[in-house]
This record gives C-alpha cells, structure tokens and sequence, in this order.
C-alpha cells in the first residue's frame, strides 16, 4: 500500500465501483430469455426497474410493450415500457394506481405470452394493492409502524405478503396462463426471492399465523381491518405448488456478493488485502457497529484475525428501532456508531452507505469516518452519543462534511461498509 494513499477517495472509489457492478446495462442482458411466440409484456417494480426496463428495450429484438413503477426521480427514458413514479418507503396513490394498471395489463394474456417481470429494491412500498378491505392509508400505517419496529427485512416483508393483492405470489398468478420470467436486482441478506419486493411473482411458505407472531414480536400496533385480515386467515399468500406458477422461472442478476467482490477489486488494486466479512450481515445498526468496531480493532492492535493494512467489506441489511427524533438511516446510524466504538483509534477509516444513493428517507446514500471524526464533533459542539440516542447521524455527519451523497443510483443491492485498517 502506498503511504501517500488517500483513504477516502479509496473508500469512495470502491462505493462507486460497488454500484457499477450492478448497474442493469450491464446484469440484464445476459438473463433475457428466448421470445415468445405471442405477446411479451414487461411489468415490474422498484428503485432500479426504470433502467431493468431500459436495459430490455436496448437489447430485446422483437415487439414489447409494458409498465413499471419506481421511485420518485428514479425514472430513465424509455420508448416503449410506461414508466410511472410512485413513493418510497411509504406507499401513496400514484402507486396504488400504477399498480392496478399492472395488474389489467396481464389480466388477458394466454398461454403463448410471456411476461417479463423486473423486479428491485423497493418494490414492497412501490406496487402497491391492499386486499380487498383494506385501504391505502391502512398500508400507510402498517409501513410506517414496520419502519420503525426494529424487524427484519425478512418479517416486514412476510407481514407484508399478508396484506397485498399482488405481493406473495399474487402478481403471478394474476398472469396465467401465460408464463412468467422474473429478474431480480437483489437488495435482501440472503437474495430470497420471496423477500425481494415481498415476492410479487414467487410462491410464499409462511402464512398469516406467522405474520401475526411478528406483530406480536415487536408490539406493531395495527389498524382494526389489517388485523382481521390477518386473524381471519383471509390474507393468505399463493403457497408452493399452485398450478398457476408452474413452469415460471426466477433469476438473480445482480446481489450484494457481486458489488462487494467489484469493491475488493478496486482495494486490491491499491495494493491493499481484502476480507469479506459477509454479504448478508443483519441486526441492530448500532450493535453492527459496536461489533465490527471491536474486529477493526483486534486488527489494528493485535494482526488478528487479519494483518493490516487491510480492508474489511460486508453487505447486508441493518435494521434501526426508531426511539429519537432525529434524521436518520441504519448506515449512517451504524457509522457513528462504530466510530463511539472506535473512540479515535488511528490508522481506521470507514465508508457505509446505500447502495440506491437514499439511506432512510434522506437523499444521502451514507457518510465516511475518519480517525478524527469524534474530535472533530466535539469542536463544533456536537456530542455524538447524543446525536445516536436521537437517531440523529445523518445531521451529524453533514454538520462534519462527512457526507455521502451519490444521487439516484438506478441500482439497489443493499448496504455497503468498508473499513480500512492501516
């Protein structure tokens, strides 16, 4: 490793090349299936689904036609798949009527068509249809109270399924007979399917008993009609072995693993040794950060498990409980915490962000840590125990300058962290 070598223009190069790696131009095109002998329709859902559907219309060779929703400020032009922009992470109208949209246009379809369905990060809160009985503003709650519970990806996610017409395996089978060939951008630990968009075209094992022992797990107060749905069993998802999604296939085109392995790259490119922690690593923010504090540290004091200089690399979905009042994101929240646990330890250097560009619901894709990060806080007053009590890091790093911001990313493979140890 260079002695002259800047760490956070390394840290912020292997952010980069974390999101290159999994731009669609570059994923989708290798997973097109053959065409048809009908009609092929192009559906889908999330924050990268604009450039998934780009990324068909570049390389498909014969007639297409579709809809998709993401985000606000996500879309990417395209001719001949509509493209509608809709909220994220709480569902709003637009939404709700983007998605009965979808749900119209394969409603018709026959065995010779196939629909192409382009799924990403995000598309939970972006395709968005309540079972009947249910109302927008029931979804809205249970986002909101989800958002803030604590629970994993995994178990909003199997709530969710419960609660949705189209989530679960529904969109599939709203498409028979024709076939269904779904590609995944994956943003969960893991990559199931059935937790990508909370499963729109893939069959879900768990059931609604399941779903309530989640609620009652972390105390989530539901609306009076979500919980009917639930206790009635009247939301029960489409399960394993339903005719109407035989012969459907599921792909994944791009997952954490792949963005983590372009950013290693770039470090051992530096000259630098890269260790893999984990693409899938889960829990608390704060506590990740506590842990990986005190691995860095083993490293810079002791050379084990790894000999520094090194980087240490992991992917994977944190969760935050809400308790303060502040702005915040679970990498932001993990980065001042990890830097508490590092207390201005030299030589440790930190990059966490989103790999969307939007930690919670701030256009801030995360933030870097220095080793003077904390005295830096204390200068202008801040006190940073405080600001992570209150939820409050993504203020704390932009008082510091510290912040990450990359705009819409058109990707969304999960988090990404990076520690360097020199």
């Amino acid at each position: 490793m260079s002695p002259d070598l800047d760490p956070r223009a390394l840290l912020r190069r292997m952010f980069d090349a974390a999101i290159a790696a999994a731009q669609s131009a570059r994923c989708i095109p290798p997973h097109l299936p053959a065409p048809p002998t009908g009609r092929l329709v192009v559906i889908g859902a999330g924050k990268a689904s604009a450039a998934m559907a780009r990324a068909v219309e570049d390389h498909w060779p014969g007639p297409l036609e579709g809809l998709v929703i993401t985000r606000y400020g996500y879309a990417v032009p395209c001719e001949r798949i509509e493209i509608v922009e809709a909220a994220h992470p709480v569902p709003d109208a637009a939404g709700l009527a983007a998605t009965r949209r979808v749900r119209e246009r394969v409603r018709s379809l026959g065995p010779d068509d196939l629909v192409l369905c382009l799924i990403s990060g995000g598309g939970s809160a972006l395709l968005n249809a309540p079972l009947e009985g249910l109302t927008l503003e029931d979804k809205q709650a249970v986002n909101r109270a989800l958002l803030k519970s604590g629970a994993t990806i995994s178990e909003m996610n199997c709530i969710r399924r419960h609660l949705s017409a189209v989530k679960g395996g529904r969109l599939a089978a709203a498409c028979h007979p024709a076939r269904v060939v779904t590609l995944l951008l994956s943003d969960v630990p893991g990559d199931d399917p059935t937790d990508i968009a909370s499963g729109p075209t893939v069959a879900d094992p768990t059931t609604c008993d399941d779903a309530l022992a989640i609620v009652r797990r972390y105390g989530i107060a539901l609306p009076t009609a979500v919980r009917e749905v639930l206790e009635s069993g009247r939301g029960e998802s489409i399960k394993p072995g339903d005719r109407r999604l035989e012969g459907h296939e599921t792909r994944i085109v791009a997952a954490p693993q792949l963005a983590l392995e372009a950013a290693a790259q770039v470090a051992r490119d530096a000259g630098l040794a890269v260790h893999i922690l984990g693409d899938s690593l889960e829990g608390e923010a704060r506590d990740v950060g506590k842990v990986l504090a005190g691995i860095a540290l083993q490293v810079a004091r002791r050379g084990q498990p790894f000999a520094k200089p090194c980087v240490l690399l992991s992917g994977g979905e944190t969760t935050v409980t809400v308790r303060g009042n502040g702005r915040g994101g679970r990498n932001v929240e993990f980065l001042l915490s990890l830097a508490l646990g590092l207390n201005g330890a030299s030589g440790i250097h930190a990059l966490a962000g989103d790999t969307d560009g939007v930690d919670g619901q701030e256009e801030i894709a995360g933030a870097i840590i220095t080793p003077d990060t904390l005295a830096r806080a204390w200068n202008l007053g801040l006190r940073p125990a405080d600001r992570l009590a209150d939820n409050d890091a993504h203020a704390f790093f932009e008082a510091l300058g510290d912040s990450v911001a990359t705009g819409p990313t058109l990707t969304n493979v999960n988090d990404f962290r990076a520690i360097l140890v020199r």
